[in-house]
Order: structure tokens, then sequence, then C-alpha cells
């Protein structure tokens, strides 16, 4: 059974960081790629970051690129997404996701995780 647990969250202020982790199970990070969306309160789900497992190419949305990085530890089967210089607007719910290649269309991906609730304070 494929599961997702996304952590990492909490509260802090403008220009601090954060490290999400998603942990997976049933399954490997060889075939299929991952994806950290967002979605704060009254807007669509948007795409963050996605990491394509088969040949480790990383992607990132324009508003995080050069502030957040995407990680995996395959030992670990956890995929990390470290969040720096972080602005309010950052403030949403992170989900992590899985799909079989790299998409920012959250409809393609098969499987979800809770989501973690991240807040910046200005």
């Amino acid at each position: 059974e494929v599961q997702l647990q996304a952590s990492g969250g909490g509260l802090v202020q403008a220009g601090g960081s954060l490290r999400l982790s998603c942990t997976a199970s049933g399954f490997t990070f060889d075939n299929y790629a991952i994806g950290w969306f967002r979605q704060a309160p009254g807007k669509e789900r948007e795409g963050v970051s996605c990491f394509g497992g088969t040949d480790g190419s990383t992607y990132y949305a324009d508003s995080v690129k050069g502030r957040f990085t995407i990680s995996i530890d395959n030992a670990k089967n956890t995929v990390y997404l470290q969040m720096n210089s972080l602005k309010p607007e950052d403030t949403a719910v992170y989900y992590c996701a899985q799909t079989t290649r790299p998409s920012w269309d959250p409809y393609e991906y098969d499987y979800w995780g809770q989501g973690t609730l991240v807040t910046v304070s200005s």
C-alpha cells in the first residue's frame, strides 16, 4: 500500500527556514516522481517543486526558485523540501504527492500525503 506522510511544518518568521519531510512507503523513488504542492486559504493548489526519480531531475516554481531545495534520501525513503528565506506569501498547507513523471498538474498525481501547515509571520 502506497503511503506518504508529510511533516515539518510550523510557525516561522519571515526570512526564516523550515525543512519539510515526505516519508514514503509501499514504493521506491526509482520509477516515480514526487511533487510538493501547497494550498493557501481561498487559493488553488499549486506546484512548488518536483523530483524525478528516474533521472534525479528537479524542478521549481518561479516563486520559490533560489529559496527552496528538493532532495532525496533513498535510505530513508524520504524526500525533503528545504525552505529558506521564507515569506508570508509562502504560508499554506504543503502536500507531497506521487506520480509517474514530474508534473505541475495535481490531477496527474495518484497518491497524496496528509499535508503539513507552514505559517510565515511578517
